[in-house]
């Protein structure tokens, strides 16, 4: 996670933000615009706004010490991700229909990165996740929370289309 956050040393804000990221061990870069000229620039840029502190996560921007988005941010980060398959997709219902086919279920594989668990799942550009582990996918929502209850070790069993025919992989990750 990076955390970069931009202050000065009078603003109390500031103060309250930095002890709210240090309370959860939060490791974060501290800019200084009243002594940091590029800094304060960038953080213009960033906000349109010369107010302290902005809080950036992950390139999410908080401008103010917005308590609630900011704890929101990091449970989102702190969220056990499960293995990476080097997948990119998209809910296959999306592309059915901007094709003009019927709806159509599943996770559409739209790029598989060499070497990754998925290549070696043998899952090609173009298939149609609908299954992982007896779980049903709809949409690409379903398999990222399919792939994150997983843990090195598991043993992974996926079903996809292929130009219209069902076939089945297992792996173990």
């Amino acid at each position: 996670m990076n955390v970069k956050i931009y202050t000065s040393p009078t603003c109390g804000y500031c103060h309250q933000a930095k002890n709210f990221l240090t309370e959860r061990g939060v490791k974060y870069v501290e800019y200084d615009v009243s002594r940091d000229r590029a800094a304060a620039e960038e953080m213009v840029r960033l906000t349109g706004h010369m107010g302290v502190p902005v809080i950036v996560v992950d390139g999410e921007v908080i401008i103010g010490f917005d308590q609630t988005r900011l704890e929101q941010l990091l449970a989102a980060q702190s969220r056990p991700q499960g293995p990476h398959f080097g997948l990119k997709v998209a809910d296959a219902s999306k592309i059915a229909n901007k094709a003009g086919e019927p709806p159509l279920f599943g996770a559409y594989v739209g790029a598989v990165v060499p070497l990754s668990l998925g290549e070696r799942a043998g899952l090609r550009s173009g298939d149609i996740i609908r299954e992982v582990n007896l779980k049903p996918i709809r949409d690409a929502e379903d398999l990222e929370r399919a792939f994150s209850g997983l843990n090195p070790g598991s043993h992974v069993t996926i079903v996809f289309l292929r130009e219209g025919e069902a076939s089945r992989s297992e792996i173990v990750i």
